[in-house]
C-alpha cells in the first residue's frame, strides 16, 4: 500500500510514518498543507491518503477541502481524515458525495496501533471508518431522515457499521447470533431503501445515510 500524508506537524507527521512503515505501508510524500497535497497526489496516485483537518495558513479546513478536491479530482480516492475535535460539518461534507474510501477519526486514536492500521487498511480497501464519537455527535442531529425509521437495534447495529465492523464482529458486540444481525442489516437496508445489489456497496450508502441523518 502507497500513502500520502498531509500533516503540519512534524512529530505527528513522522509518528504516523513510522508506524505505518512498521506495518509494511509505505509513505510515498508527506506535507504539510492542503496544495502541497493535491501536488503529491497527482504525482503519485496513491492508495490512501491521511489528511489533517486543520493545516496552514488559517488552520480552519484546508485539510478536508483538499482532500474534498483530491477526490474530485481522482474519484474514489481513499481518504482518512485525522481532526483533534468532532467537527460535524467537516465529517458529512466529507461523506456527502456518497463515495467509499472515507474515514474520519480522532488523533487520539492514532495512539492504538492496531485500531489506526485496522481504519488505514479498511478505509484503503473501500471501506469507511468513523470515529465512534463523531457517530455520537452526529446522531443527536434533528434532522428527519429515512433513519427515524429503524428500532433503537437496528440504529446500534448501523452505529457499528458506521465504525467498519463486520457482521460477525457486530454479533460480537452486542452478543447476539450472526443469524440476529444479518437481519437487523437487511431490515436497515429495507426501511433506508436501499434495493439489493453488492453487499458492501449497500453497507456504505447505508452508513452514509445514517452519517447525513
Amino acid at each position: 500500500m502507497r500513502v500520502v500524508i498531509a500533516e503540519d506537524s512534524v512529530l505527528l507527521r513522522e509518528g504516523v510514518q513510522r508506524l505505518l512503515a512498521d506495518e509494511g505501508i509505505e509513505t510515498v510524500a508527506a506535507v504539510e498543507n492542503g496544495d502541497d497535497l493535491l501536488d503529491a497526489v497527482t504525482e503519485h496516485r496513491p492508495d490512501l491518503c491521511v489528511v489533517d483537518v486543520r493545516m496552514p495558513p488559517s488552520f480552519t479546513d484546508e485539510g478536508l477541502r483538499a482532500s474534498i478536491e483530491a477526490r474530485r479530482r481522482f474519484p474514489g480516492l481513499p481518504v482518512l481524515v485525522l481532526s483533534q475535535y468532532v467537527e460535524e460539518r467537516y465529517a458529512v461534507e466529507l461523506l456527502a458525495g456518497g463515495a467509499s474510501g472515507v474515514g474520519y477519526l480522532l488523533k487520539e486514536r492514532v495512539a492504538d496501533v492496531k485500531e489506526f492500521v485496522d481504519a488505514v487498511r479498511r478505509v484503503a480497501d473501500g471501506g469507511t471508518s468513523i470515529d465512534h464519537e463523531v457517530i455520537t455527535q452526529l446522531m443527536v442531529r434533528s434532522k428527519k431522515s429515512p433513519v427515524d425509521s429503524l428500532t433503537p437495534r437496528e440504529r446500534e447495529v448501523l452505529g457499528l457499521m458506521a465504525q467498519g465492523l463486520s457482521n460477525t464482529a457486530i454479533a460480537g458486540a452486542l452478543v447476539v447470533s450472526d443469524g440476529a444481525v444479518e437481519k437487523h442489516v437487511g431490515n436497515i437496508f429495507a426501511k433506508l431503501g436501499l434495493e439489493p445489489s453488492n453487499s458492501e456497496h449497500r453497507r456504505v450508502r447505508a452508513v452514509l445515510t445514517y452519517l447525513d441523518s
